[in-house]
């Protein structure tokens, strides 16, 4: 199946790969779709779409691969295809154009603006549920479905539930904040909140391949969406068509489709002050805090990427598209794929060091970067000369094993299993280092070596019930 795709998508890539409408120098152009078809290639991804914006420009536009795998037809820049998640920072804009109005405050309470909630929910602020620190149940069920079939049916089902935690206390990413946030806009405009996008944002800027709907609607143009399954034990991955549902009551969660060329759009006339004020947007993408004064990685619909150099804020949704700013640049990366699990946001800082003068690599991008191109076997050098570089905290720990277990989902078992290697190297101490690389070798057939890794990682965390119950599974007593 990975052969047979890459092979397909190699064929479309090379019809397609130009961009549609650029002002970069042709070199870069060059380099950037040579550069997105490899990883295309080493990510088995059908199709996808790249935008840059540098000064309030579209200055790269590329279409590449398969919008449809089954017909097939190939990604254009008219193509449209699902943002997910993504949809949040649309909210969040549209939170802070009542901010500016006067109808909402980010740190009243949600009472203040809806009523008959819960008594917990009350206290809660606007800002606590932009940044999904409000410690509210779920609308999501574990299964991936919704608890109700309409905003009153959700809250029904959770009214008699606890918080999850005190609110401002911690980090929950969480759907019902949005839910809320949805009823807020629509409050306050009077229009469901589809129409309020529709007639302010996408209308009015000419974002024409821009509007709302889940696998339940016809979508002129829209490429289909797909995940690899999740393979057992020596079996491969297999790709499966994705069948998503995004309520109405849940769309300022998710539910925008949209084109790499009108999110630019949307991008640039943000950045010129045509939707919020300067010190709006400047609102926009501050961080949240909790209780306790520290800041946290979300601001209110965006995440931000706080770093000395080159900061940036952007959104990412189901695991296939992103979108991300540097403000001091100028500069907006836009990478839309139909493949779930893709994790574009992996490469958007690489697009970016193309556009931005002095800007490189470093931490966890750098060494996928340099790994992709030298060798997995190379690992431990690279990873101490990029330590060396960029000083011992550049590759922390949740960002290299959440990478493993991405490529573990790719069927990259071989590199999985050696970045697997590298984590446990570098932390040493981790019982959860330990347990991934139980499970990578348990995915490769070395159950052996998976038991003596789960056994160790049960010795520096005695309370890791996954490396308990995978002992038993195993047949070993975890005691």
């Amino acid at each position: 199946m990975f052969r047979q795709l890459t092979a397909t998508l190699a064929i479309v890539v090379a019809l397609t790969g130009a961009p549609l409408r650029v002002l970069a120098q042709s070199s870069t152009r060059a380099d950037l779709d040579a550069w997105a078809q490899r990883q295309m290639s080493l990510r088995s991804i059908p199709g996808m779409q790249i935008a840059v914006v540098k000064d309030g420009r579209i200055v790269h536009s590329g279409a590449y691969g398969l919008a449809n795998l089954q017909t097939p037809v190939p990604v254009t820049e008219q193509t449209v295809f699902s943002i997910n998640s993504a949809t949040k920072a649309f909210t969040g804009v549209e939170i802070l154009r009542l901010v500016e109005r006067g109808q909402v405050d980010l740190d009243a309470p949600v009472s203040t603006y809806l009523a008959d909630l819960p008594q917990a929910w009350r206290p809660i602020t606007v800002r606590q549920l932009l940044t999904h620190m409000s410690g509210l149940p779920d609308i999501i069920t574990p299964d991936g479905g919704y608890v109700g079939r309409d905003r009153a049916g959700a809250l029904a089902a959770l009214a008699d539930l606890p918080l999850r935690s005190v609110p401002g206390e911690r980090f929950a990413y969480n759907q019902t904040n949005y839910l809320l946030l949805q009823w807020i806009v629509e409050q306050a405009q009077g229009r469901p909140f589809e129409a309020v996008l529709g007639e302010d944002v996408f209308r009015s800027l000419s974002m024409t391949h821009s509007g709302f709907g889940d696998s339940l609607d016809l979508i002129p143009g829209k490429a289909d969406s797909y995940r690899f399954s999740r393979p057992g034990e020596g079996e491969a991955p297999r790709l499966q068509n994705v069948h998503e549902l995004f309520p109405p009551f849940t769309r300022a969660a998710a539910g925008i489709n949209s084109s790499a060329p009108d999110l630019a759009r949307w991008l640039i006339a943000l950045q010129a002050g045509e939707i919020l004020k300067p010190e709006t947007l400047e609102a926009l993408w501050t961080p949240g805090r909790f209780n306790n004064g520290k800041a946290g990685e979300w601001a209110n619909g965006w995440v931000v990427v706080d770093r000395r150099d080159h900061p940036s804020v952007g959104m990412t949704g189901g695991g296939r598209s992103a979108f991300f700013v540097y403000p001091k640049d100028r500069v907006a990366v836009i990478i839309l794929t139909n493949l779930a699990g893709a994790s574009p946001e992996e490469l958007v800082d690489s697009v970016a060091t193309r556009f931005i003068p002095g800007m490189k690599l470093t931490g966890v991008a750098a060494l996928q970067e340099r790994l992709e191109a030298e060798g997995f076997d190379q690992a431990e050098r690279v990873a101490a000369e990029l330590a060396a570089r960029d000083g011992a905290g550049a590759l922390p720990e949740s960002d290299l094993n959440n990478w493993g277990y991405r490529l573990l989902s790719r069927g990259r078992v071989a590199d999985a299993l050696t970045l697997m290697k590298l984590i446990v190297s570098l932390y040493p101490q981790s019982g959860n280092a330990y347990d991934s690389l139980a499970e990578a070798y348990a995915k490769s057939g070395d159950r052996a070596r998976a038991r003596e890794n789960y056994q160790r990682s049960l010795v520096l965390d005695p309370a890791n019930t996954n490396a308990a119950e995978q002992l038993r599974l195993l047949g070993t007593d975890p005691s």
